[in-house]
């Protein structure tokens, strides 16, 4: 599949919870995270999607924010993947910061040069995306 989103997860559906109108889809990765969707029950209905079936969960790059310190406080976003920065592309505005997970999916955020600088960010660095599951959708194979 091409599609202009940086971050595509290739996973297993784990849980899917139906309600009158959107459905939250649980989505395990080779490595043990898990990507949480929300979508709409009729896609679900209409992409035939249930516990087991491979999906590819599609995150776009400006939506990830990047957390190094929570600083005792919790977020209510429901995606939080820990993992550690492996590059950071600078541009004139904006960087590309690389993050990669334990079970070696990368994660790709478009974040400002500014908030590089705030978060110190470097390679080697700890580091968790951040992402609403509003913002995740999902694709299936025909």
């Amino acid at each position: 599949m091409k599609a202009s989103a940086r971050n595509q997860f290739i996973g297993t559906v784990s849980k899917v919870l139906i309600g009158a109108v959107n459905a939250e889809v649980h989505v395990g990765l080779k490595g043990g995270e898990t990507i949480v969707a929300s979508i709409t029950k009729e896609s679900v209905e209409t992409l035939g999607i249930k516990n087991g079936i491979e999906v590819i969960a599609l995150v776009k790059a400006p939506q990830i924010i990047i957390v190094t310190d929570f600083g005792g406080y919790r977020l209510s976003a429901r995606n939080q993947l820990q993992g550690t920065v492996t590059e950071v592309k600078p541009g004139t505005v904006n960087a590309e910061v690389d993050i990669e997970l334990k079970g070696g999916e990368q994660v790709a955020a478009t974040v400002t040069n500014d908030s590089v600088d705030a978060l110190g960010l470097s390679e080697g660095q700890p580091a968790t995306a951040v992402f609403k599951a509003g913002a995740v959708m999902l694709a299936v194979a025909d």
